[in-house]
């Protein structure tokens, strides 16, 4: 079977958050993370069937979601769940900040690594705990954790650590012996990991998504992991997210949490997750592969024609992260505006001297936005 990735979807008048912000202006929206396709055909279907019932009331999963769920992230990834462990959110950001106020008491630290997504960083602003952060550097063509430096960092106040896997903004899928590391580290000090993986299935050039839950049931006992089909699938508006916690004391303090806080997923997100699991494959082997062909024409087109930007290729997601303090530009996302791209400005996720640019989108769009992001970088020069 086909798919159309090479059609621009028209979304004029639906309210996009994604192409609102530049209504009116000669910009081309690339910034942030919905991708420019129309969702799997499978999807639609079913959103359209569950919109032929007529009423669109409070809403429970169903068994088989939950167990279509279940099924989906251990056939894919070796995640072993039970029901239990399954829990629903609206949203993945409430989750972070709830997960920094019920983990943690004022006093005690969050860990993370920088560049990161916004979130990750101010959940526990928003919770008033102090933020513990390293950067992650660039070394031999990708992107590395100083663990000597991270290790010093944690102290007996940090009692969570949030990891980004794969990695948002930089684009790192990390290797087994990445997450032992860290997952030691946190084990030792009694740290508890909240991993969000919701890129998860977004892993390129035939790499494989690891789970840091999946490394061991102990690492399993301290950890909750963040997952969703929204980034995969194309449907963040349906508002549908997982959290799983293997650990009973970890969901009852969760439950608490988000009681009156966090609200139930509509019917439409349930039946959109139901079908991307179980009917979404095919779809989502072939959106690889054009992301793939779109993460090379970022990489060469950075190598040949962006003098002076900095790109490391990247590993998963359709986001990639430039490094474009060489230009000397004071506010490097209203520079790019200025020339007709709009992109991610890096100062909320810790690096004001990069941008994120989304290649989520048909071939011939991602090339027209490198054309005027090459003349925004000659302008700079």
């Amino acid at each position: 079977m086909s798919f159309d990735f090479n059609t621009l979807p028209d979304r004029t008048g639906t309210g996009s958050l994604k192409w609102q912000k530049y209504a009116g202006r000669d910009i081309l929206p690339m910034w942030v993370a919905d991708m420019d396709f129309l969702s799997p055909p499978a999807v639609i279907e079913a959103l359209l069937a569950r919109a032929g019932n007529g009423v669109f009331a409070y809403t429970v999963p169903r068994a088989e979601i939950t167990e279509e769920t279940i099924s989906y992230y251990g056939r894919r990834h070796g995640l072993t769940l039970a029901p239990e462990h399954l829990l629903w959110s609206s949203g993945l950001v409430p989750a972070i900040t709830l997960i920094s106020r019920f983990l943690t008491e004022p006093g005690e630290s969050v860990a993370t690594l920088t560049p990161v997504y916004p979130p990750i960083l101010n959940g526990p602003r928003f919770a008033g705990r102090d933020l513990v952060t390293l950067d992650w550097k660039r070394s031999g063509g990708t992107w590395v954790m100083d663990y000597d430096r991270l290790e010093a960092s944690l102290t007996p106040a940090t009692r969570l650590f949030l990891l980004c896997n794969p990695h948002n903004p930089t684009g790192r899928a990390m290797t087994r012996a990445e997450l032992e590391r860290v997952a030691e580290m946190c084990l030792k000090r009694n740290i508890t990991i909240v991993s969000d993986e919701i890129h998860c299935d977004l892993v390129l050039d035939g790499r494989k998504h690891i789970p840091i839950a999946s490394l061991s049931p102990e690492v399993a006992d301290r950890t909750i992991t963040l997952a969703a089909p929204s980034k995969t699938y194309n449907v963040p508006g349906l508002a549908c997210a997982h959290v799983f916690i293997s650990n009973a004391e970890l969901r009852r303090r969760y439950n608490r949490a988000v009681q009156g806080i966090v609200t139930e997923v509509n019917c439409f997100g349930y039946e959109g997750c139901l079908a991307s699991y179980r009917h979404g494959e095919p779809w989502r082997q072939e959106l690889i592969r054009v992301l793939e062909r779109n993460r090379d024409l970022v990489d060469s087109f950075v190598r040949d024609r962006l003098p002076g930007v900095v790109y490391t290729r990247q590993e998963a997601t359709y986001l990639a992260w430039l490094d474009v303090r060489a230009l000397g530009l004071a506010q490097p996302t209203t520079h790019f505006e200025q020339h007709g791209v709009g992109l991610s400005d890096g100062t909320p996720f810790g690096d004001p001297q990069s941008v994120r640019l989304n290649f989520g989108c048909p071939t011939p769009r991602l090339q027209a936005a490198l054309e005027r992001m090459e003349k925004a970088v000659q302008a700079a020069r």
